[in-house]
């Protein structure tokens, strides 16, 4: 879904699906990091921009946009590698000194906690990741990256660079209006556990890495 736009005379101007509602320092075991919230102005979802250094008029900033995954990064599941994503982004802005991970609650590349965990059963029946997603009547990937443009928007970065072996992350932050300067591969070790998970988003999502990485 695109977000809207309100004509204003001769200009255009943007209407943004979030606005700003807490912020607070954080210290962490990857060091310390300031959080923002973020809620969505027609929903009740909330996001979070974690960031480390000055960002506001920041071109070129490292960046990674992260989708939730409860059993992943709660549950410590195998079946994926979300958490060591995440992990490693953490680690990458903070070695960077200035940077920003955008936590988008879209869970199971958004079609939620309870379709991911059906999708789960249908790939335990021998489905692949897509499949599992198509045989529960939804799109192999449900997930938009608008909420994202206009956090990057508020947060006054000028353009970024991406951390991502998903070439659709950048094309949809670039329809929604964000400069990505250049994009960063992302990856971590596959295993035994989702090694075919993540060949699955290589060979049928156009996933980019040597090891198939998801994202």
């Amino acid at each position: 879904m695109v977000p809207s736009l309100v004509h204003m005379g001769d200009s255009t101007k943007h209407q943004p699906t979030v606005e700003r509602y807490a912020e607070a320092p954080l210290p962490t075991r990857f060091g310390p990091l300031r959080v923002v919230v973020y809620r969505e102005v027609d929903g009740d979802k909330e996001h979070l921009a974690v960031i480390v250094g000055e960002v506001e008029g920041a071109e070129d900033l490292l960046i990674r946009v992260h989708s939730e995954c409860l059993t992943g990064e709660v549950l410590h599941s195998l079946r994926c590698d979300c958490r060591d994503q995440l992990d490693l982004a953490l680690e990458r802005i903070q070695s960077e000194g200035a940077g920003a991970v955008l936590y988008l609650r879209q869970e199971g590349r958004g079609i939620g906690l309870g379709n991911k965990i059906r999708a789960y059963a249908k790939q335990d029946e021998g489905l692949d990741t897509v499949d599992a997603n198509l045989a529960l009547g939804f799109d192999e990937d449900h997930r938009g990256y608008h909420v994202a443009a206009d956090m990057l928007r508020d947060l006054g970065v000028r353009s970024v660079a991406l951390m991502t072996n998903n070439p659709h992350k950048v094309q949809g932050l670039q329809n929604d209006g964000i400069t990505v300067s250049r994009r960063e591969p992302h990856e971590v070790e596959a295993h035994d556990f989702n090694r075919e998970y993540l060949k699955t988003k290589q060979d049928r999502l156009g996933h980019l890495g040597t090891n198939g990485d998801g994202d």
